[in-house]
């Protein structure tokens, strides 16, 4: 696998580019300097062929102690880089810590890209130039905040390294699902995460987690082993009383992070809340799908189910492919279905469309239903977790027309419990 590594001083951006070019929050971001100190890998899948990212912390030449330490790691990174990201802030003129890690790009002789962050803004891009003096390649304008110019990069990064689609693998035995149970105070996740870790079918182990106070649980079922991890109730920052509370959620969003599948808690008998939106916004920036699990439902009449059934349609119609699960923890009613409905997740977020048969769907749905304005001339699913196409068309394509596609895609493949991307990327005709 190829390895590319994100170097560069502190400051500039380097943890939010690593974050947007793996789409989800690994790295910790802060505007202030030193926040990341160890490199932090992860893999990503572009257009088919896997990468090696790597974010390290900023260099700092001639430094002592923790800061020598960092950069040490940073040019131990260098060594293993197939690629290396130098990354500067393109609102600042080129610094002396700009040259004297281009100077270790150099002297590592391994090929790099010159990446000016913080270009917001057409209007940000005549400054880059003058980063031309630093001697490692032309500047690449991105904006990692807001993702301006980041897959142009990487379509830059797949050319330089030659990258080519893997193989298919053999099939490999089942690995954990990770599960997040997640939801406001006292909705009832402890007494669902109970009755789940003791079906009385499954072999139920503790695995001990890597913060003292998680203990995150396997259970081995027919399907697979799902590791459940119970989480400390979410609630508005302002109302955190104590710095154990802000930290139990640092944690919290990090299981979501790390999960394959969350489930979402809600106390069926208060309803939607705008807290619990919060929260399904979170799960979906996080890229994955989400199962919303409503508590309680046993306590309701009629009218009451009538009631919150609208209140979910309403509220979380901004995510596709919502099916409620209808529980109560307390009695282990309707428990049975959340099983099924995770490992559903689990396959959908999985789902891979051959190329062949999403382009025949996508020819007899234009054929159907045109776009507005121009033609998609063919697309590729480049990623899973979750699925994401990319589409080529001879123009943009509107956002309502891009809503109706989703929706169709979600449709004809199966694909209800998971969020999908669509990519549009303009082509000649």
């Amino acid at each position: 696998m190829k390895r590319v590594v994100i170097v560069g001083r502190p400051n500039v951006g380097k943890s939010s580019l690593f974050n947007r070019v793996v789409g989800r929050r690994e790295a910790v971001v802060e505007e202030r300097p030193k926040v990341t100190r160890d490199a932090k890998e992860a893999t990503i899948d572009w257009e088919g062929a896997p990468l090696a990212i790597v974010d390290t912390g900023g260099y700092l030449a001639g430094a002592d102690g923790l800061d020598a330490a960092v950069s040490a790691a940073v040019e131990a990174a260098l060594r293993r880089a197939d690629l290396a990201l130098v990354v500067v802030d393109a609102r600042v003129p080129p610094t002396e810590e700009d040259a004297a890690i281009a100077r270790v790009v150099r002297r590592a002789k391994v090929p790099s890209i010159l990446v000016a962050n913080k270009v917001d803004s057409p209007g940000h891009e005549p400054a880059i130039w003058e980063h031309l003096a630093l001697g490692v390649g032309e500047p690449v304008p991105v904006s990692a905040m807001h993702g301006r110019g980041v897959f142009e990069l990487l379509d830059l990064v797949a050319r330089r390294l030659d990258l080519t689609a893997a193989e298919e693998p053999e099939a490999a035995p089942a690995a954990d699902v990770a599960v997040a149970i997640v939801g406001r105070p006292n909705v009832g996740k402890s007494s669902l995460f109970n009755r789940l870790v003791g079906e009385p079918r499954a072999i139920v182990y503790d695995q001990p987690g890597t913060t003292v106070d998680t203990l995150d649980t396997v259970v081995e079922t027919d399907e697979g082993r799902i590791r459940f991890v119970d989480t400390a109730g979410l609630r508005r920052r302002s109302r955190y009383e104590s710095g154990t509370e802000y930290f139990s959620m640092v944690r919290t969003l990090a299981a979501i992070d790390a999960a394959d599948v969350s489930l979402l808690v809600i106390d069926a008998t208060e309803g939607v809340t705008g807290w619990d939106q919060r929260l399904v916004e979170r799960i979906d920036a996080a890229g994955s799908p989400v199962v919303v699990v409503l508590n309680k439902w046993d306590q309701l009449d009629a009218e009451a189910k009538d009631r919150i059934e609208r209140d979910v349609e309403d509220r979380l119609a901004f995510v596709t492919g919502l099916d409620p699960v209808r529980i109560s923890a307390l009695t282990g009613r309707g428990v049975h279905r959340v099983l099924p409905a995770i490992f559903a997740a689990r396959a959908d977020y999985e789902r891979r469309v051959p190329t062949g048969q999403l382009n025949r769907f996508l020819n007899e749905l234009q054929s159907e239903h045109p776009p507005p304005a121009g033609r998609i001339l063919y697309a590729v699913q480049g990623a899973t977790r979750p699925p994401t196409f990319t589409l080529f068309a001879n123009r943009s394509l509107p956002p309502p027309y891009l809503r109706f596609l989703e929706h169709r895609i979600r449709e004809a493949f199966e694909m209800d419990a998971t969020p999908i991307k669509l990519r549009v990327r303009r082509r000649g005709a």
